[in-house]
C-alpha cells in the first residue's frame, strides 16, 4: 500500500510538472505566434464560432498556428468573449494582445447620420444603401419596423432622432433605428418637461408634429423659435397653419417640385390649407433644436411669414403687412 501511495504521489507530481511545462510552452508559443509585420484588417462576423475565427486568422496569414491561440483562449475562459466587428490589427502585436483586442471589442468604428428634415422614406433608403450595415429592414413593412421599435401602432415618420450614430461593421440596420428611436423618446421626454405653458400642444407627439413642420420651414437656427411662435399663435386662435411642407408631404409622389393652386384646394389629412389643426403625424425627422423650438417658442404677435431669400423669412402680425411683404419679397413689386 505504501508503494502504491508513493507511486500515486509521484505520478501526480509528474502530471503537475508536465502540465505546468505544457502551459508555459503554450504561453511561449502564443506570444510568438503572430505572423504579420504590417498592419492588416480582420473581420469577425456576427455569430461566427471561436474555432472558425482562429482558423480564419491562420488562413489570413495573421497567426502561424490556430491551435496555440485556440487552446490559450479556452484555458483562460475567454473564447466566448470575442466581439464581432472589423479590426485593424497592428504590426508585430502578440497573439495575447490580439485576443484582448477582440475581447475588448476595439473594432473600427463607422458612422451613419440621420439628417434633419429627412422623411422616413429617405431614412430607410439611405440606411439600406449603407454597405457597412447588414440590411434587415428593407423587406419589412412600416408596421413591422415599428414593432421592432416596440410600438407597431405608431407611424414611423418623425420617430428617429437626427444625429450621427457610430457602429461596427456588420451591425444590423435595425440596431441604428432602435438607438435613434430610443434617443428621440429620451430627448422629447426631457424637452416636454421644460415646455412653456400654457400651450395648445397637448402631448409630446403633437410637439413632434409641430417640430417636424418647423424643421421643414427653415434651416436658419435662430428662426426656429419664431416660426414655432407663429404656428402656436395660429393654433391658439383656431387658424389654419397653411404651411406648404405639409401639403407637399400629403401629395406624396405626386409632388414634382411645384405646388399648384389646385394642390392647395385638394383635401389630404396633411393639407393645412384645408384642415384647422396639426396634421395626423410628423412630416419629417425633427432635430433637437426644432423640438425645443416647438416646446419653447418665441413670444411674438406675428401670424404670418414669407421667404425673403437665402433661407430667411419676414414676419408680419397682420394680413395687410403680410401681403405687402409677399409683394416685396415674392412678387418683387417693392410695395410699401
Amino acid at each position: 500500500m505504501k508503494l502504491l501511495a508513493k507511486l500515486i504521489f509521484f505520478t501526480s507530481i509528474l502530471v503537475v510538472v508536465i502540465g505546468y511545462g505544457a502551459y508555459v510552452k503554450l504561453n511561449q508559443e502564443v506570444e510568438k505566434n503572430i505572423a504579420i509585420t504590417t498592419a492588416t484588417t480582420f473581420t469577425i462576423e456576427s455569430g461566427q464560432s471561436f474555432k472558425k475565427i482562429t482558423q480564419s486568422l491562420q488562413q489570413a496569414g495573421i497567426i502561424k498556428n490556430s491551435l496555440w491561440i485556440y487552446w490559450y483562449s479556452r484555458l483562460n475562459k475567454i473564447s466566448h468573449k470575442l466581439k464581432a466587428g472589423e479590426y485593424i490589427i497592428p504590426a508585430n502585436i502578440s497573439s495575447v494582445a490580439l485576443i484582448q483586442l477582440f475581447v475588448k471589442g476595439k473594432a473600427k468604428q463607422y458612422t451613419f447620420t440621420i439628417i434633419e428634415g429627412w422623411s422616413f422614406k429617405e431614412l430607410k433608403l439611405n440606411i439600406i444603401k449603407n454597405k457597412d450595415l447588414v440590411d434587415d429592414v428593407n423587406v419589412l413593412s412600416n408596421k413591422e419596423i415599428m414593432l421592432l421599435m416596440g410600438n407597431k401602432t405608431l407611424h414611423p415618420e418623425g420617430q428617429f432622432l437626427p444625429d450621427t450614430y457610430a457602429f461596427t461593421k456588420g451591425a444590423k440596420a435595425s440596431s441604428i433605428l432602435k438607438r435613434a428611436h430610443n434617443d428621440l423618446n429620451n430627448f422629447i421626454k426631457t424637452a416636454w418637461e421644460k415646455r412653456i405653458k400654457p400651450t395648445p400642444i397637448k402631448s409630446p407627439y403633437e410637439a413632434l408634429i409641430l417640430a417636424s413642420i418647423v424643421e421643414k420651414e427653415t434651416g436658419v437656427a435662430e428662426e426656429r423659435p419664431l416660426i414655432a411662435g407663429v404656428f402656436i399663435n395660429r393654433l391658439n386662435i383656431k387658424m389654419k397653419l397653411q404651411t406648404d411642407p405639409t401639403v407637399i408631404y400629403g401629395m406624396g409622389d405626386r409632388y414634382k417640385g411645384d405646388i399648384r393652386f389646385r394642390d392647395l384646394r385638394n383635401y389630404t389629412p396633411y393639407n393645412t390649407y384645408r384642415i384647422k389643426a396639426l396634421p395626423p403625424t410628423p412630416i419629417a425627422m425633427a432635430g433637437r433644436a426644432a423640438i425645443e423650438a416647438a416646446l419653447q417658442p418665441e413670444k411674438t404677435k406675428a401670424l404670418y411669414f414669407v421667404a425673403m431669400g437665402k433661407g430667411k423669412h419676414f414676419f408680419s402680425s397682420t394680413l395687410k403687412k403680410h401681403n405687402n411683404a409677399v409683394n416685396k419679397y415674392q412678387r418683387k413689386r417693392n410695395a410699401l
